[in-house]
């Protein structure tokens, strides 16, 4: 068996670029997607923090130490405060996307790299060049047998953010390329998360970013205290693919092939809406079939075109998509989703209270909704929205979204990432004091040294 083992494996190839990368090799576009993640990772920290999956999460945490738990005054160990950051950055559903994966990047990335920066290397610079390593790992490894993991029943986020995290700090951290080869190694080892909260909206999905995050911390510090892991994590007979897809084989060119000189976190989504990311596409869809004039009272019926792939998340049992048990639920529930979206104009973050999921137009209109399968719908590369309304009178009204707002084709602004921050913020209960020292720190965090301090409140 060890004669068949390659010569040079794929961390190995990974990691000999990894260590090769500077942060002035960082192009500008790249700087500044890393930027956005920053201001839209800590605004949604902000806005979980009084939720109550963040304080059972905090009273389960038995990991005090020297480090910031975003918008709280207790004090974590890295791993800790990655793990409650990760969670809260996750917990609303409202964090960027990678649109070929699905995968979510800075939820994972931008807590792990801020707490191993604020308690091991405090240099600004060292942090933007792992959230740039880390995020650009755990895009790439979804590419490698794209929508495998999730048919397996894990989550991707879960099972590459370990993977990516580790990846990411032990760039920000320096370690070697050796090093780094037993990060990734040990990481596997760390990987999981099943996606079972789909039955009843139970809080799990939310701590799997936070968990990928601390994980990543463990393994590139056990890494670097010289901890050894297999060098053939990824494409090893019993490696990360063959335990979470079902696979050895995959296009593993497209984690390595041009890493370092193509950025695909430079295509990094923000989501406009805080739910599940195939849904916004049918929401805007929705928006627009309301403004024409429309009331729900006029529709009889609708039919959504959707991908095969994402039915089994956001379409079925379709009775529970149309009436959700729970806030939670309904952010995974296309047909809630979009009826919301078409009797309020919009899916904000009240759409989620059990008053919200339980609004009688609302859930009248959702009972309406359903669904065929597309067979050419591109997802994952693209997410596409598209509603066929039934009204009273027998005639059909379509909308199509070629892609989702806020991507790669779409994508939003600075401005744009500010103003969520702030509604994030007050939303969490800061006030705008608060929200404008905050930006301002964030803006010069990556040419200066990681102090969090003032986040703690």
């Amino acid at each position: 068996m060890t004669s068949e083992l390659p010569r040079t494996s794929v961390a190995e190839t990974l990691a000999a670029k990894i260590v090769a990368l500077q942060p002035r090799d960082l192009p500008a576009a790249s700087t500044r997607k890393c930027e956005d993640l920053l201001i839209d990772v800590v605004g949604l920290c902000v806005t979980a923090r009084n939720e109550d999956y963040i304080r059972s999460a905090l009273a389960g945490c038995d990991d005090d130490g020297p480090c910031t738990a975003i918008g709280h005054q207790r004090t974590l160990n890295a791993a800790g405060a990655a793990f409650i950051n990760g969670t809260a950055a996750h917990g609303e559903d409202f964090d960027d996307t990678f649109e070929g994966g699905p995968v979510h990047a800075g939820a994972v990335i931008v807590p792990a790299v801020l707490a191993a920066c604020e308690r091991h290397n405090t240099d600004g610079r060292m942090a933007l060049i792992g959230i740039a390593v880390g995020t650009e790992v755990l895009c790439r490894l979804s590419l490698v047998v794209p929508k495998a993991v999730h048919k397996a029943g894990f989550h991707p986020t879960a099972i590459f953010g370990a993977m990516g995290a580790a990846a990411g700090v032990g760039a920000a951290l320096g370690l070697n390329a050796r090093q780094i080869v037993d990060a990734l190694g040990i990481a596997g080892s760390m990987a999981g998360g099943i996606i079972e909260y789909l039955a009843e909206g139970a809080w799990t999905k939310r701590l799997h970013a936070g968990w990928a995050a601390q994980s990543g911390i463990r393994a590139a510090l056990l890494a670097r205290g010289g901890f050894v892991g297999p060098r053939t994590v990824f494409e090893g007979v019993h490696g990360l693919f063959h335990g979470f897809a079902h696979a050895v084989k995959g296009d593993y060119d497209a984690l390595t092939g041009d890493f370092g000189t193509r950025w695909v976190t430079d295509t990094l989504a923000f989501k406009p809406y805080p739910c599940g990311t195939m849904a916004q596409p049918y929401i805007d869809c929705a928006r627009r079939l309301a403004a024409r004039g429309i009331k729900p009272e006029d529709v009889t019926g609708i039919v959504c075109e959707v991908a095969e792939g994402t039915v089994h998340r956001l379409w079925e049992p379709l009775a529970d998509k149309q009436r959700p048990r729970n806030g939670y639920a309904a952010k995974f529930a296309t047909p809630y989703l979009l009826a919301t979206g078409f009797v309020h104009g919009g899916v904000g973050l009240g759409a989620f209270t059990e008053s919200a999921i339980r609004d009688a137009r609302v859930l009248a209109l959702a009972a309406k909704v359903k669904f065929v399968i597309d067979p050419d719908n591109p997802y994952p590369n693209n997410y596409t929205g598209h509603i066929r309304a039934t009204l009273g009178d027998g005639s059909v009204i379509e909308e199509r979204q070629p892609h989702m707002r806020g991507g790669a084709q779409e994508p939003l602004t600075r401005q744009d990432v500010t103003d969520k921050f702030a509604l994030n913020a007050q939303h969490g209960g800061w006030s705008k004091a608060q929200g404008d020292a905050t930006l301002k720190l964030l803006a010069g965090l990556y040419q200066g040294k990681i102090d969090l301090s003032s986040l703690r409140n």
